[in-house]
């Protein structure tokens, strides 16, 4: 018996298993069952409050390779009359519903999309948030499942009698308001960027972040620029997503040589060491400049935090924003493939706050969704940012790495730049206005820099092909050790 009798007579767990018995989605392992009950408990947290059959089947549909499901119903629906009134109706009526959104292309790229759990409360959010707001009557229960996969395993025997041990109107009201909104969820289920959701699965989505993370998400797949940066994204990230970590010099003795170093084991050392006399060899091992060959292996060098700010002004709508922000989500999974920490930055009159890279998921929906109302006011912005790189150094010993995607018309006061510069390499990609000139003060105090002209960037082909150059060049920089592409002072005009 799955569910054990002492917990058969508790409503916040009858209730919502109970449920089950008009469900018509079945996972073949009862351990699937188990991420509906994150969904439902984070649905409600969104303040959208639905049956947990109802979440449990459409979001194995939009979550589960269609291999792994059975569908059909799990209980007669004519032994839940006692709780549901005109019960055959209502539940065919839902299985319609939920075939139909079966054969949704989200639901059929399922396997592909690899949505996290806060996606998937997302999605469902979207779909079914009108259902919930069309469901006047409260549970008569407050749900409250363990995380238990017994739960779920041989639970059809019990689900009558877990159905009719409450009252089940809330239950009854959300069905026939699914029923009414049949079109309306249908077409929120089409309207669902499967771009997006790939791209997501693709990158992550900050899964720890939780709430915070589902709000940046509702966001990102309610805003129409969201799609442009996804599909300029999906086009230069496979390029991207061939980097690997960088082999550099170190001491293990594992793969060849790669070149001199100053430390190593004594069978690495030079053998020319051993024709110095007796003091020269002491002074020299005393001052650390003996030499050993060094081993292709992990890095010794300092580690980097790189800190990628993006323009959100109202000078970069349209093209420069979707060509500004696919380039930084492209840099960041570059750099995290490389191993180093990366976090971003909005800045317009002000400098917004750090998004940090976690378990090597960028925080794709906050990028996307990010807008900026403020004005602008650059010689703020980088006073700011200069009085955050001058804090963080003395708790910080990684090297910043600043990389600016903006507009062409960013005048910042010299002194300004030369702040960040005495903390941090500076690399940008400035994006010209139609028939505009890069005209700046300060380029020559910049590591390296691109420029992209207003032709490129609204072209489509022209604007990926100049993408991956910037990101070419960017990662042959990288390999050189300085952490950005070593053009001092060059200007790289990608397009005409």
């Amino acid at each position: 018996m799955p569910v054990p009798a002492s917990q058969l007579t508790s409503p916040s767990i009858a209730g919502p298993l109970g449920t089950l018995a008009f469900s018509q989605v079945r996972p073949l392992s009862a351990s699937l069952a188990l991420r509906a009950i994150r969904w439902h408990q984070s649905l409600e947290r969104l303040g959208v409050v639905l049956p947990f059959a109802l979440v449990h089947d459409a979001g194995l549909l939009f979550s589960t390779p269609r291999e792994q499901l059975e569908l059909g119903p799990r209980c007669d629906p004519r032994e839940l009359s006692g709780r549901l009134r005109d019960a055959e109706r209502v539940v065919a009526a839902y299985r319609a519903v939920l075939r139909e959104l079966g054969e949704s292309e989200a639901a059929r790229s399922a396997a592909q999309l690899r949505m996290n759990d806060d996606l998937v409360t997302v999605v469902l959010s979207r779909l079914l948030g009108t259902v919930a707001a069309r469901t006047p009557t409260a549970p008569a229960y407050r749900a409250a499942l363990p995380v238990d996969a017994a739960l779920f395993e041989g639970i059809e025997p019990q689900l009558r009698g877990l159905f009719l041990s409450t009252r089940r109107e809330f239950e009854q009201r959300a069905l026939e308001a699914l029923e009414v909104a049949r079109l309306y969820v249908l077409t929120m289920s089409d309207a669902l960027d499967v771009e997006t959701l790939r791209l997501f699965g693709m990158l992550g989505s900050e899964a720890s972040a939780g709430a915070l993370a589902q709000v940046d998400l509702l966001a990102a797949l309610s805003s129409p620029e969201a799609n442009d940066i996804v599909s300029f994204s999906l086009e230069i990230l496979p390029s991207v997503l061939e980097t690997k970590t960088r082999p550099a010099a170190g001491t293990t003795a594992a793969h060849g040589y790669s070149g001199l170093g100053t430390r190593g084991s004594i069978d690495s050392m030079v053998l020319t060491e051993l024709a110095w006399d007796d003091v020269e060899l002491a002074r020299r091992i005393a001052d650390n400049e003996v030499l050993y060959f060094a081993r292709e292996q992990s890095r010794d060098e300092q580690r980097r935090i790189h800190y990628l700010l993006i323009d959100a002004s109202a000078s970069m709508r349209g093209d420069r924003q979707t060509f500004a922000r696919g380039m930084a989500i492209a840099t960041g999974k570059r750099l995290l493939l490389e191993g180093e920490d990366v976090a971003f930055r909005f800045f317009d009159a002000r400098l917004y706050e750090l998004h940090r890279a976690k378990n090597g998921q960028l925080p794709t929906a906050h990028i996307l969704s990010f807008k900026g109302e403020r004005g602008r006011n650059p010689a703020r912005v980088f006073a700011e940012l200069a009085t955050d790189l001058d804090l963080a150094r003395h708790h910080d010993p990684r090297t910043p790495v600043v990389h600016l995607f903006t507009h062409a018309a960013l005048y910042i006061p010299r002194e300004m730049v030369q702040a960040v510069q005495s903390h941090a390499h500076i690399s940008a990609v400035f994006m010209l206005p139609s028939g505009g000139q890069l005209d700046l003060d300060y380029l020559d105090l910049l590591d390296a820099h691109w420029v992209v002209d207003h032709a490129t960037v609204a072209s489509g082909a022209a604007r990926a092909s100049a993408a991956k150059a910037i990101l070419g060049e960017q990662e042959e920089g990288a390999a050189r050790g300085g952490g950005v592409a070593a053009r001092r002072g060059g200007c790289a005009a990608a397009g005409g």
